[in-house]
């Protein structure tokens, strides 16, 4: 057991956060808030070959892994940069290509993600299903060498910068349960009959979020990914490393405020000293960085153990860590962390914690979002409850 990165890693760490500093949370902030997109730091990314570090060499890639992903991701929100597609299009999508897709389909698209050039989107949530992904309704009928796709996903990030999406459809039911079988399809986003809405919410970020429709659009056989009715199977694999990188945003939105929460504190005086030798403004901020570095332990054990699974020598997914289990408490561990830190750096600041100048506010919604997606909290909760604790299922 060694808890010291590896000389590679920390130069990594130096390398994203090097970057991402030339742009930081003022920038983040304008192209958010002008409807403009983070495609320069985007490409300076791709450009130095951080976007597709967890790829594959064989494919263009950097050939790491998942944590070097997540080291990515969470330097990139520590200098208040936090990048969602990033999430979604290296981590889940490219996750689920190289592991179920054909040689055509890998060939065709990994090359793009791991230079950059490739962003696509992720279509699972629907109004009438929630968190139940059983009961999707979004089908993909068989019609000799097309699908014809029909329905509705909602709270689909970037619609407007993606160039397809990875669409989880229904394309059978069991006979016994009425359950949904699923498929998973790669669907253009410019394929006549496809269109999309943006959904108006209290979140600063670059990435929009859409209502995506489906009107008898035809998909070829060969943008089937996978299986035909493994898709929920197949899409959990996908899953683990969305939720280790949305832990990894978590501890970077909570390493970014504390950092200005501190300084802060150092340099703020009232009644003569620094406010910071207070303890009722020293106490908060240290616990919340006990809860920070907690939930870092958390998300690089997750990270750890995804990537040892994965790369295991027999190709076997038994490497005796739950992954399933450590990457849910990681992503509930981050989402908890990033809003005890933020909400403690606030405080500190009084009422400047609301001023745009300081950077702070404007990161609530990011930080809010993470207890609630891409798995709400309670969601978590029961998966412990069930697998960690062998207690009955309620539902």
């Amino acid at each position: 057991m060694d808890f010291e990165e590896t000389s590679e890693h920390q130069m990594l760490r130096e390398a994203v956060s090097s970057i991402a500093a030339k742009y930081g949370h003022a920038y983040f902030v304008d192209q958010a808030r002008s409807g403009g997109k983070v495609a320069e730091l985007w490409g300076e990314l791709a450009k130095a070959g951080y976007i597709g570090v967890g790829i594959p060499e064989q494919w263009g890639g950097g050939g790491m892994g998942i944590y070097e992903l997540s080291i990515v991701c969470e330097e990139l929100a520590a200098q208040g940069t936090p990048i969602l597609l990033l999430v979604v299009s290296p981590a889940v999508n490219a996750t689920l290509i190289e592991r179920f897709g054909t040689d055509d389909q890998r060939s065709r698209w990994l090359p793009r993600f791991a230079d950059g050039s490739m962003k696509m989107a992720f279509a699972i949530t629907e109004p009438d299903a929630g968190s139940n992904s059983h009961n999707i309704s979004t089908a993909a009928t068989k019609d000799g060498d097309v699908y014809r796709l029909n329905g509705t996903k909602y709270y689909i990030s970037g619609c407007d910068e993606a160039e397809a999406v990875l669409v989880v459809a229904r394309t059978g039911a069991d006979e016994q349960t009425g359950r949904g079988k699923l498929s998973l399809f790669v669907v253009d986003l410019d394929a006549p009959g496809v269109t999309y809405t943006p959904i108006p919410v209290e979140m600063t970020a670059p990435e929009k979020q859409f209502t995506v429709f489906f009107d008898n659009v035809e998909v070829p056989a060969s943008r089937l990914l996978g299986a035909e009715h493994e898709g929920l199977r197949e899409v959990f694999f996908g899953l683990n490393p969305e939720r280790i990188m949305t832990s990894a945003i978590g501890v970077g939105i909570g390493r970014y405020a504390l950092s200005r929460a501190s300084e802060y504190a150092r340099n703020r005086s009232v009644w003569g000293m620094p406010i910071g030798s207070h303890q009722a403004v020293s106490h908060p901020l240290a616990k919340a960085k006990i809860e920070l570095e907690q939930a870092k332990l958390m998300l690089q054990k997750a990270a750890w153990a995804y990537d040892r699974e994965k790369n295991g020598a027999d190709g076997s997914r038994g490497s005796g860590v739950d992954t399933g289990e450590a990457a849910n408490m990681a992503k509930y561990a981050g989402a908890e962390a990033a809003i005890t830190c933020l909400d403690a750096a606030i405080q500190t600041h009084g009422g400047n914690g609301m001023a745009s100048e300081y950077g702070l506010a404007t990161l609530m919604g990011n930080a809010r979002l993470l207890r609630t997606a891409p798995v709400s909290r309670e969601m978590i909760l029961n998966f412990v409850a069930q697998h960690s604790l062998d207690l009955p299922k309620g539902y």
